[in-house]
């Protein structure tokens, strides 16, 4: 199997606050790798620090072949790095077509090449279709977690980062947000990184990493998830 992204002893800091230590991770081609851990371990953080919006002190990050420490945000996102934040991040004042059109900044060219909406974001979420002139900010929280999803696939990415996808979002479009979830990963080829809270959800991923005080503490396939790991580093 591929490895498309290997993070070898990172270690990131806010401040003087060591938050990330000695971090080991992979994700392999066309899988699906999920996050655990209890609230203000470090899984936001590693996420910003591989998208580069945090930088660590130390450690490497190889996505594709490539390591990625010297490259800003918007290269790491061309390389085929989707980010979807956790709070979602949709812009309320642009309709859901403009928020759409955001994500294809990613392309090579950008926007000034790219106007046409893959059609493939509306199969896995038709709503979104219909809301195409309504402003961002009308939406529900699960309506703009769907949008969210959406724009980062509208860059093609390699593999998405999503930051607890389902946090606050009634259930019906939990289901919705999972089954899209995997039909990204059948029919697109992309890898996902999760950091998830619904047990769920997680037992849907081909492996785990439990993060406990900045640190990789627990990993292996979630069919070995046991319910003392689950007690431990889940808040469900």
């Amino acid at each position: 199997m591929t490895t498309l992204l290997e993070i070898r002893g990172l270690n990131t800091y806010y401040g003087e606050s060591h938050i990330l230590r000695d971090v080991d991770l992979t994700v392999n081609a066309g899988e699906m790798v999920c996050l655990i851990g209890r609230n203000g371990v470090g899984k936001t953080t590693l996420l910003k620090s591989l998208i580069g919006l945090l930088r660590p002190r130390c450690g490497e990050m190889v996505f594709n072949g490539d390591p990625l420490v010297r490259q800003a945000p918007h290269q790491r996102a061309r390389a085929g790095l989707g980010y979807v934040p956790q709070g979602r991040e949709i812009i309320p004042q642009l309709t859901v077509e403009e928020n759409l059109m955001l994500g294809m900044e990613a392309l090579p060219g950008g926007l000034g090449r790219q106007r046409r909406i893959d059609p493939f974001v509306y199969e896995l979420f038709p709503i979104l279709r219909d809301f195409l002139p309504r402003k961002g900010g009308d939406l529900s929280g699960g309506q703009q977690q769907q949008l969210a999803i959406a724009r980062a696939l509208l860059g093609k990415p390699k593999l998405l980062l999503l930051d607890e996808p389902t946090e606050g979002i009634q259930p019906n479009i939990v289901l919705d947000i999972e089954s899209a979830v995997r039909q990204i990963i059948s029919q697109a080829g992309i890898s996902v990184l999760l950091v998830e809270q619904h047990l769920h959800f997680v037992r849907q991923a081909d492996r785990y990493y439990a993060m406990q005080r900045g640190g990789i503490v627990a990993s292996g396939p979630t069919q070995e998830l046991s319910q003392a790991v689950v007690d431990q580093f889940l808040s469900v």
